[in-house]
């Protein structure tokens, strides 16, 4: 297999961004909250919108797209500077190869060069795989809880905050 690499997209890379959201949509459609449809309707200026208002990371094999996630600004109770990791998604067969830890890493790295403390991800609470997942990267619970957007069987009707502490260096996760 060759070599996995993660990199933030820049505004006028908004057609690569659009291509991996949608081919994420279509695969795993009960993992967003968004449907294929809708975000096939958005024209180039919502694209560039998005493009501004949270980092975009893709993860590229060979130079397809295997993946992606976004880093946003977490809104959070004590008004601290947080991120959010979001819409995290592999392509299924690559999944468990190391493909999400990339871009895990990627995005905590993007958080903590941005000044922020935490890194925040929401997990279904009966999603068991991802709560592991989220918990071998150090993301720990948090007493938070908000109604799941979307109805998955695995991931059941709620989900938690799970929560990164970001170290002083920028490369080191939790350190």
């Amino acid at each position: 297999m060759s070599e996995i690499t993660v990199r933030p997209l820049g505004e006028d890379e908004w057609q690569d961004y659009r291509a991996v959201r949608l081919e994420a949509l279509r695969e795993s459609p009960e993992a967003f909250a968004a449907t294929v449809d809708e975000e096939e309707a958005f024209d180039e200026a919502s694209w560039r919108e998005r493009m501004k208002r949270s980092a975009r990371l893709i993860a590229e094999q060979d130079g397809q797209a295997v993946g992606v996630v976004s880093v946003g600004t977490a809104a959070t109770d004590d008004g601290a500077d947080a991120g959010e990791l979001f819409g995290l998604w592999v392509k299924p067969e690559l999944r468990g190869t190391g493909v999400a830890t990339k871009l895990v890493t990627s995005g905590a790295v993007v958080a903590r060069r941005r000044g922020e403390s935490h890194l925040y991800y929401w997990v279904g609470t009966d999603n068991g795989r991802a709560v592991a997942f989220a918990s071998g990267m150090g993301f720990r619970p948090t007493d938070q809880r908000r109604p799941m957007g979307v109805a998955s069987e695995d991931d059941g009707e709620e989900e938690i905050a799970m929560v990164l502490p970001l170290g002083q260096d920028p490369g080191v996760i939790g350190g």
